[in-house]
């Protein structure tokens, strides 16, 4: 049946604004995505993602990245942008329990990440190793902690050093925890992400630390993106705005990891 109301917008707008609020959704999720990420999740041509993100970045809702797109908020100066940020806060308190004084903690980046920052204890005494620049920044913060920004070429996909310096250094310490956000995580498909530098470097931290915490907000869980960074049974803690007995978290609640 035909509508002839003029008010009414066609069906392709109609559909071009859903596309769009999908992709904003889930760039806000999971932080930064590919378009061959969104050709995945959407079913249309990566031209079209390409227009619809480039619109979406002239309207300021995301930012363009090489090959990709990246959530408002992970981008500094936007930490009112946050997705879920009550649920990152929840995360960020849970995290705080794993810190003690003298530790040497390894950190990466991303908006849960900064929000666990923020609530990091001013008397907290630690060092704190991490390879990501906005991190180095919020860290600046704590009068107490030591922070030491592995140096090196920054990846405009992850804004982490990716660099031959940083797999040098990361080989020659063994740090007492390794905090990290994550962009897809799945019971049985591990941690994964899109970028291969990135996921490289990831590798690396984990393999520096005695102990991994991964920090997620719930939606991220049950996702699998197209590189693996490591099994689920390679981290030790894995920390969500969940109840540790949630439904949800059942399948990773077998594999041998600690659910905060």
């Amino acid at each position: 049946m035909s509508n002839s109301n003029p008010n009414t917008p066609p069906p392709v707008a109609l559909q071009k604004k859903e596309r769009k609020k999908l992709i904003t959704r889930q760039v806000n999720i999971h932080t930064r995505l590919m378009f061959t990420d969104l050709v995945k999740l959407i079913d249309v041509s990566e031209d079209t993602i390409r227009r619809d993100v480039n619109e979406l970045a002239e309207e300021g809702q995301v930012i363009r990245i090489k090959g990709g797109v990246m959530s408002a908020a992970y981008h500094y100066g936007h930490e009112s942008q946050t997705y879920s940020q009550q649920n990152k806060l929840i995360i960020a308190d849970k995290t705080l329990q794993l810190l003690k004084d003298d530790m040497i903690v390894l950190l990466g980046g991303g908006t849960t990440i900064r929000e666990f920052i923020k609530k990091i204890p001013s008397t907290l005494r630690a060092t704190f190793i991490t390879v990501n620049v906005l991190t180095a920044v919020e860290l600046l913060d704590k009068p107490m902690i030591k922070t030491i920004m592995i140096g090196g070429q920054i990846s405009t996909y992850s804004q982490m050093t990716v660099s031959g310096e940083v797999f040098q250094y990361l080989s020659n310490i063994k740090a007492d925890l390794c905090i990290l956000g994550i962009n897809a995580i799945d019971s049985n498909g591990g941690l994964t992400d899109s970028d291969w530098e990135t996921i490289q470097v990831k590798k690396a931290m984990i393999n520096a630390a005695e102990k991994v915490a991964v920090l997620t907000i719930s939606e991220k869980l049950n996702s699998i993106m197209q590189m693996k960074i490591a099994d689920v049974n390679e981290i030790d803690y894995l920390i969500t705005e969940l109840a540790p007995d949630n439904p949800e978290l059942q399948a990773y609640k077998a594999k041998n990891l600690t659910l905060l």
